[in-house]
């Protein structure tokens, strides 16, 4: 038996500890293809947009451009991804997966389903896990503790 720090009791850790666990469970997957797990869920959200700006990509993903450009840089190097510039607005970037990134989506497609079965939850508690859990993010980005 571990010995007690007192982090268990604050749920703040609980949820940080799980997130990490959670990315942890994806890595041997993801490191085979070369993918890091915020490059996946950009993937993710571009599948399943199949065209998205920049600015779009990085509220969907809660990235500020600091972070999104280079992670948008890695996987063009890669050829996952394309981006364009708007022929309206030059300041708009467009963002497709190529036909390589389209490919990779039916490689990943059982990703999320392995991670269900490797939890060992049943139906009912992941959906009562991810009601939670979107509450927990509404809540926590329009709250303060001033």
């Amino acid at each position: 038996m571990q010995e007690s720090t007192g982090l268990e009791q604050m749920i703040c850790f609980e949820l940080y500890a799980a997130s990490r666990a959670m990315t942890s469970l994806y890595r041997p997957a993801l490191d085979a293809l070369g993918l890091t797990y915020p490059q996946y869920a950009a993937l993710r959200v571009i599948w399943h947009r199949g065209r998205i700006t920049v600015r779009d990509l990085g509220a969907a993903l809660q990235l500020d451009s600091g972070t999104l450009s280079p992670l948008l840089k890695r996987l063009e190097n890669q050829g996952l991804i394309h981006r364009t510039r708007g022929t309206d607005d030059e300041r708009i970037v467009w963002i497709t997966a190529t036909d390589k990134g389209s490919d990779l989506q039916h490689r990943v497609a059982d990703l999320p389903q392995r991670l269900a079965c490797a939890l060992d939850l049943s139906i009912d508690e992941f959906t009562t896990l991810h009601t939670l859990l979107t509450r927990i993010r509404g809540a926590a980005t329009t709250t303060t503790l001033d």
